[in-house]
């Protein structure tokens, strides 16, 4: 298992293969359909993501006195659309989520994505990883607007390598 600490670099992943667990440490951000649609239609960008990692996720609210209501991954293939322009404009380095990408996004990711799997069903696991969240871009969204996440040693494995190396 590897310990990663966000902001990535090509330097933290070159050697990470496909199929290795991780624990995820650092800054991360939500975004889902909406917020992906709105940027990528409308050439939209205001956040810099140069070098972070975004995470398909599915909130649910928060009780008082939590950081995070459940919020597993979402399906990754509902963004594929989007996932390619985004990529470019946006210069991620990372992407959380679960399932299959089709081949137009596995090739946009190759050489400049690493592709991250969290486990459907352990959302109440994974709100446990989070330590801090604010809603930072479309709050009009609701559960999909956009959250800057603090995260620790949250579980994954991964699905796709620097190097385009799949488990998927």
């Amino acid at each position: 298992m590897i310990h990663l600490k966000t902001p990535l670099n090509l330097e933290k992943i070159k050697n990470i293969k496909a199929g290795t667990q991780i624990f995820l440490s650092g800054t991360i951000f939500s975004m889902r359909d909406k917020a992906h649609k709105k940027m990528v239609e409308e050439n939209f960008y205001p956040l810099n993501l140069k070098n972070q990692t975004i995470f398909y996720m599915g909130p649910s609210p928060t009780r008082p006195g939590h950081k995070s209501g459940s919020c597993g991954p979402t399906t990754s293939a509902r963004m594929d659309k989007w996932t390619p322009p985004f990529i470019k404009k946006t210069g991620i380095i990372g992407i959380i989520g679960k399932g299959e990408r089709c081949q137009d996004v596995k090739e946009a990711m190759k050489g400049k994505v690493i592709y991250l799997l969290a486990f459907g069903g352990l959302g109440a696991l994974y709100a446990k990883c989070v330590k801090k969240s604010e809603v930072v871009l479309f709050k009009e969204f609701g559960c999909e607007a956009v959250y800057k996440l603090e995260v620790n040693n949250m579980p994954l494995i991964v699905a796709q390598d620097i190097k385009g190396e799949s488990i998927l």
